[in-house]
């Protein structure tokens, strides 16, 4: 009997399955149709959603132990309170104010960070001379720096605008120097072969090579600048939206504190965004952090 089946199966074409075969996998095709696709839930979901459970959870403890709104405030009142002075233009002309000093700060420090990377990496005299002493003005707390910018240059917007400068200065400087060496020395001889002079291998091959990197200082600068526009404006200010958090410390109105921050975060969003978009754009190139994520 055994021989006879031994017989039937080498009789069995290679490559073939018989009904044994078949009834045997049924099973398992069966299981592995069955399983659903796992589908990844979106991360602007997950954040969004922890985010208002967040805010409910807020809520719901403030109201239910009482609260003083002097110490924390509701969300509720917080809307409320930004709702009431951005209907009343109050909180608009601060904040017009403030995102000036930011733009015009942050553009200032990106056309010196900008031309002293140049310079430093395309002299070596320069390197060796001046970038130990930018080191060392980096080293000294801008807080420090700007009473004694307040005391040069007024209470006005110059003070605002230099202070805002002098932060974010040095990251846009260190990332932009990194860039700018970043290049391939082989590419370089190339055009060096060619006949290319050293501003031609800067416009054509170290800027664009230094994009990625001089993004990357934007992005941790743009941030930097509201930061700096915030801390010169606690030290002496008409106008703008630090000086707006004082004023309502004063008064003890905390939701009206709690809605200028709010402000305050979306403008950091809304310039972040920007550098984002315009990164895309112009170094379109380079990988994504998705792809990056995607590697690790």
């Amino acid at each position: 009997m055994k021989l006879g089946n031994t017989r039937a199966a080498e009789r069995v074409p290679s490559g073939t399955t018989t009904a044994d075969d078949r009834a045997n996998r049924a099973p398992l095709r069966r299981t592995a149709a069955g399983q659903a696709p796992r589908r990844q839930i979106p991360g602007f979901v997950l954040s969004w959603g922890l985010f208002l459970i967040l805010i409910g959870l807020w809520q719901f403890v403030v109201r239910a132990f009482d609260v003083s709104i002097v110490l924390v405030p509701a969300p509720s009142d917080v809307v409320r309170s930004l709702y009431d002075g951005l209907e009343s233009g109050f909180l608009l002309e601060h904040m017009w104010v403030t995102l000036k000093e930011i733009l015009i700060g942050f553009g200032l420090a990106i056309g010196l960070a900008l031309v002293s990377a140049a310079l430093i990496t395309q002299f070596r005299i320069v390197d060796k001379a001046f970038l130990p002493i930018l080191v060392l003005i980096q080293t000294i707390p801008k807080v420090a720096m700007a009473p004694l910018l307040l005391m040069w240059f007024g209470i006005g917007m110059t003070s605002k605008v230099l202070t805002i400068a002098l932060i974010a200065y040095f990251p846009l400087l260190v990332n932009s120097i990194l860039g700018l060496r970043s290049a391939e020395p082989e590419q370089i001889e190339m055009l060096r072969s060619f006949g290319a002079g050293e501003f031609q291998i800067l416009r054509r091959l170290r800027l664009p090579s230094a994009l990625p990197h001089i993004f990357a200082g934007l992005d941790v600068a743009v941030i930097l600048s509201v930061t700096g526009a915030i801390v010169a404006e606690f030290v002496g200010a008409t106008a703008g939206l630090g000086y707006t958090i004082q004023a309502t410390n004063f008064n003890m109105d905390v939701a009206r504190t709690f809605a200028v921050v709010v402000m305050l975060s979306v403008i950091g969003m809304s310039l972040h965004a920007v550098v984002v978009t315009a990164n895309r754009w112009l170094v379109f190139w380079a990988p994504s952090r998705k792809e990056h994520a995607r590697d690790l």
